[in-house]
């Protein structure tokens, strides 16, 4: 037979949400809560502050990734945009809604929403608590919402050393993994050619 918990045990003082979060509601909170929080079917997940050392390689990742976006555009492309930690709203109901480190996605008018038919790209960068949500909730989550490729970055003490690539199977939603791109490999800076063409300079990735 299972003891009963004390009265004052702490996992008795944890509250479920009540309900789950609507769109409307979501759209309601003022900026410096919502970008605190993600939205997974109507539930709030509180993220982490990033470190200072997540926050530069997200910035040094869109650097580069823009500016492959913005040579692509000139070779042809249409039109490419790439930014942080934006809101990415997976769907409506019940209300999903990423927050993802780095995204590609094709230009939008302003005031319209970024959703996963706009995405060509998505990076998440590991950190010690997200490593279960970058590499399997958000992992199964992009791929079902058919976002093309998605990467994960992972840091050591100089900056972003190594990136896995995925890209989707469309018959079944589900992510292969294509290859890995690792600081420590011998040899030039590696070259990726889809979704856009980039070269994966690390100099570049360093805090």
């Amino acid at each position: 037979m299972m003891a009963a918990l004390p009265d004052d045990y702490w996992l008795l003082s944890i509250r479920q949400q009540p309900e789950q979060m609507t769109a409307a509601e979501y759209e309601a909170l003022p900026e410096d809560i919502s970008k605190m929080i993600e939205i997974v079917d109507g539930y709030v997940v509180f993220c982490e502050s990033p470190t200072r050392e997540h926050q530069k390689a997200g910035l040094r990742l869109v650097t580069l990734i823009e500016r492959h976006a913005r040579s692509a555009m000139k070779r042809g492309h249409d039109c490419l945009d790439a930014n942080i930690d934006v809101d990415l709203r997976i769907r409506d109901i019940p209300l999903s809604n990423r927050r993802p480190d780095v995204i590609l996605y094709r230009c939008i008018d302003r005031g319209d929403r970024l959703r996963p038919e706009h995405a060509l790209l998505v990076v998440e960068i590991v950190s010690p608590g997200s490593e279960t949500q970058d590499t399997m909730d958000k992992l199964a989550e992009y791929a079902k919402a058919g976002i093309p490729h998605y990467w994960i970055a992972r840091l050591d003490d100089t900056g972003v050393s190594l990136i896995q690539l995925y890209q989707i199977d469309p018959a079944t939603l589900l992510y292969k993994h294509t290859g890995t791109v690792m600081k420590a490999e011998a040899g030039g800076p590696p070259e990726i050619s889809v979704p856009i063409p980039i070269t994966v300079d690390w100099a570049a990735l360093e805090y």
